[in-house]
């Protein structure tokens, strides 16, 4: 998989129009969300690098990573006469960057594509990577391939176009990347208000959030080892956004993700030692930040279903990215349906 370049701009028009020139193309679309083309690309529309720009919306929300929608992408680069030297740029959130990058990827066998992350978690997350992809049967990225950006352009000029869930959001996958480092950065990630939010320092503990992950995904590109410790938390997490999905209570990911992690920091201290001090730390940031997921004990079956339905399963066990301690990573642990069990209701009960 080929290394993408990762930007830290500090001036958009500069940057989105170096990485455009970069690539020898004949057409250029961008592809949005409703959300992305009202708030987003007005911030882009007037540069000259994109004045030839075909655009290209689809709906916001998870809900609209789909097939319908990966369908219609590919319409729109069919019928404005995309060839495989053509160039697509993602501007948008996860979902975006998601989808898009995987409709680029398979049209044509494959076309180049740049990202430009709009939200905190695409940012730290899901436009870094090469991970693209939709859900599918009900099931969360559940078809996709590997397949990097050329460039990824991350300007926290963006961020202030953001709600507090949306950046709440992301930060739960930056909180994730301190769990899986350093101490320190775990306990900055901890003290950092996100009441208040001072852009600038948001801006740095982003640089060192995608310095986490840039490090380990070029360790691991295919996800055969370490990069398996990027998946605390979403054993668990995805198994509650399915959940949500079905019932029709949409969650944001990164709040999702947030839950999970204090469900897996307990398995974690249950099986592997994780300090009880560091869990209750975690714990208390996770609910006063995000909340809780309510469900009762009728969900059991199903939550344990889908997380049997995860892609990091291997021989039909359930299989978990564990933490004997902040930075302590235990990829491919099992656990059994017992111990799952006793996850939820310490969930619940905590």
């Amino acid at each position: 998989m080929t290394k993408q370049e990762v930007v830290l701009s500090e001036n958009l028009q500069q940057t989105l129009s170096a990485a455009v020139r970069k690539v020898e193309h004949d057409r250029l679309f961008v592809l949005t969300d409703e959300t992305t083309r009202r708030l987003c690309w007005p911030l882009v529309s007037e540069m000259p690098c994109m004045a030839e720009a075909q655009m290209m919306t689809i709906g916001a929300t998870d809900e609209n990573k789909t097939l319908e929608s990966l369908t219609h992408v590919w319409r729109c680069l069919q019928e404005g006469g995309a060839t495989r030297h053509s160039l697509m740029v993602n501007l948008g959130g996860g979902m975006v960057t998601d989808l898009g990058g995987f409709a680029a990827s398979t049209f044509k066998r494959g076309i180049a594509y740049i990202n430009v992350p709009t939200t905190l978690l695409s940012m730290v997350d899901a436009s870094v990577g090469g991970k693209t992809g939709i859900n599918f049967g009900g099931l969360k990225n559940e078809v996709g391939v590997f397949n990097c950006a050329l460039t990824v352009i991350l300007d926290a000029e963006f961020l202030h176009t953001l709600d507090y869930e949306n950046l709440a959001s992301g930060y739960a996958e930056m909180l994730k990347h301190g769990l899986i480092s350093t101490e320190e950065n775990w306990a900055e990630l901890l003290r950092f208000d996100l009441q208040r939010v001072d852009y600038r320092a948001l801006g740095r503990l982003v640089a060192k959030s995608v310095a986490i992950k840039e490090r380990i995904v070029e360790e691991d590109p295919l996800e055969h080892g370490i990069r398996k410790a990027l998946n605390l938390g979403h054993t668990v997490g995805h198994a509650f956004e399915s959940l949500a999905m079905a019932e029709e209570r949409t969650v944001l990911h990164g709040y999702a993700v947030a839950w999970g992690l204090v469900c897996e920091l307990y398995l974690s201290a249950k099986r592997v030692g994780f300090p009880a001090d560091k869990l209750r730390q975690t714990m208390a940031f996770v609910r006063d930040t995000y909340g809780t997921f309510a469900f009762t004990c009728k969900h059991y079956d199903r939550l344990y279903e889908l997380m049997t339905h995860d892609k990091k399963n291997t021989a039909g066990q359930v299989n978990f990215t564990l933490l004997g301690d902040v930075g302590d990573i235990r990829i491919n642990q099992t656990a059994t349906r017992e111990e799952i069990m006793d996850m939820l209701d310490f969930y619940r009960e905590s």
